[in-house]
């Protein structure tokens, strides 16, 4: 059985910062990058918003800087999945791939959480080519254009506002005939000339072409009847799963099954086990925030192990 000092499961900006912390502190940390190597990221297109990119850069491209960063200080970065764990007692006991056994002095959990799709096949067509999960990330593309955005909740409600304020026009795709936001978000929304609400429609395709998203071809729910908008830009806000599965019964979680740490730091409710990114943050969601809250975790992870000797 192979023993290491820290585990890291998960990539993306927070495992790969934590990556970079720890191993700066001589702790000699494994990270597993898990389903998707580099996190959600990596499929976004370009990235505008990050300090210290006056150019932007890819998704794709920033993570593999993150990840050389790391590795140049001794990151141990491998392929694979963490398929069980046992965080009851210390040294935890982690599987790899269901093969692979590993004890864990301490663990940081960043997993992230994937953004919920409707599922259709011309939606994952035009992923990041117009259909997006991250009006903040991608909405900046799409000024003076017309987009949509599907979703009833507080999100897509502030999603809309927002995009509204640098798009032409905004089409709010609603399933039922109510928005289930809050009064105040409802009212935001109603207040905004360019967004149009369309209240019971569902998507039955996103439509485009070689270039990306050219329209979405809708259906309203009671009547069957189809129709068709001209959009550049095709934005989810449906929700977001926290990638928890396998914490089921070993971590205490919330509601909507993101990690409880105890606020202001990343600890979770095991002791030696921490938390980082978008797995314990159902509000901020940015490539910037889960990099702190990486720097975070490998901070308070160091000095919980030094508090053990």
């Amino acid at each position: 059985m192979e023993k290491v000092k820290v585990l890291i499961i998960g990539s993306g900006p927070a495992g790969y910062t934590a990556a970079i912390y720890t191993s700066r502190a001589n702790l000699s940390p494994v990270v597993y990058e898990g389903i998707e190597p580099g996190g959600q990221l990596t499929t976004t297109t370009e990235i505008e918003n990050f300090p210290g990119y006056p150019e932007g850069i890819t998704g794709s491209a920033m993570m593999e800087d993150l990840k050389k960063q790391a590795q140049r200080f001794g990151a141990d970065v491998r392929r694979g999945i963490i398929t069980d764990l046992d965080l009851s007692q210390r040294p935890f006991k982690v599987k790899v791939d269901h093969e692979h056994e590993i004890e864990a002095e301490a663990i940081i959990v960043s997993t992230g959480a994937s953004a919920k799709y409707l599922g259709l096949e011309s939606e994952a067509k035009f992923r990041g080519m117009g259909v997006s999960a991250c009006a903040t990330c991608d909405g900046f593309f799409y000024r003076n254009k017309d987009v949509a955005v599907v979703g009833g909740g507080d999100t897509a409600c502030e999603e809309a506002t927002y995009l509204a304020s640098i798009c032409r026009k905004v089409y709010l795709i609603v399933r039922k005939n109510y928005l289930r936001a809050s009064k105040a978000m409802q009212e935001r929304v109603f207040n905004t000339p360019n967004i149009e609400v369309l209240f019971e429609h569902n998507t039955k395709e996103v439509l485009g072409d070689e270039n990306g998203v050219t329209g979405a071809l809708l259906y309203h729910s009671e009547t069957k009847e189809e129709r068709t908008i001209d959009i550049m830009g095709f934005f989810l806000a449906i929700g977001h799963n926290p990638n928890t599965e396998f914490l089921k019964g070993q971590l205490e979680l919330d509601e909507q099954k993101y990690i409880k740490v105890v606020p202001g730091t990343s600890k979770t409710s095991v002791e030696g086990v921490f938390a980082a990114g978008d797995v314990k943050d159902p509000h901020y969601r940015q490539a910037i925030t889960a990099a702190g809250s990486g720097c975070i975790a490998a901070l308070d992870c160091e000095r919980w192990l030094l508090s053990q000797n």
